[in-house]
């Protein structure tokens, strides 16, 4: 089950596209469902939703494609708006007993935890904005607001504002640069690039952290 998840992650390029082929509302709510999960889910942080939403912009640049971009934005910003409000609950009402109980640490890890609070911590109500454009973080930071006790009115504002930018901001670049040929020539490759590059972010965070915490020991 794992391996045919995994499998299906990593050939989304060619999936989607034979999915299109055999019905269009079958890909907007499969879509739709992966954005949810991803932002949703406080277990599935590691979906690629930077990547999805590129490469669903590049196939909505096709002549004759079935996807419409406007409908795309539409649609997948609410599936991450609601996805984010269900984590804020979720952390809300069970965030001390995820973060404190064995079981549920070994697929939250504390580490991301608390990075996630370090990062709230710092940017205040705009972390729900901000960390909408890093994976893991995107996560994680509305259950860490939810378990922080913050008001769901401020961070539904910050909420629907940062979902529909990262969804626009993403879709937007495929729909313009997805179908450039370098870029559909290596499109794997730049896939994986979007990741690594949306991950740099909490790569410095826990680089900082790694020098700070062996400075304090010396």
């Amino acid at each position: 089950m794992i391996t045919a998840i995994v499998t299906f992650l990593f050939h989304l390029d060619t999936v989607l596209p034979q999915l299109m082929s055999q019905s269009g509302l079958m890909v907007y709510g499969l879509i739709f469902l992966m954005i949810f999960i991803e932002t949703g889910i406080v277990v599935l942080p590691f979906l690629p939703g930077d990547s999805l939403l590129f490469l669903c912009g590049s196939l909505a640049a096709i002549s004759n494609s079935s996807l419409n971009p406007l409908l795309l934005i539409v649609l997948l910003g609410l599936a991450a708006s609601l996805g984010d409000s269900l984590n804020f609950e979720i952390g809300k009402r069970f965030g001390e007993h995820i973060s404190q109980s064995p079981r549920w640490q070994k697929i939250v890890k504390p580490k991301h935890l608390q990075q996630a609070h370090e990062f709230f911590d710092r940017h205040g109500n705009s972390a729900i904005f901000l960390g909408r454009f890093m994976p893991i973080i995107r996560t994680l930071v509305p259950f860490t607001a939810g378990g922080s006790e913050m008001k769901y009115k401020n961070f539904l504002i910050y909420n629907i504002i940062g979902g529909f930018s990262w969804v626009l901001l993403c879709i937007g670049a495929g729909f313009f640069f997805g179908n450039i040929a370098v870029v559909k020539n290596h499109f794997s490759l730049i896939m994986v690039m979007i990741v690594v590059i949306s991950l740099l972010p909490i790569m410095i965070i826990t680089l900082r952290n790694y020098l700070s915490n062996r400075g304090g020991l010396d």
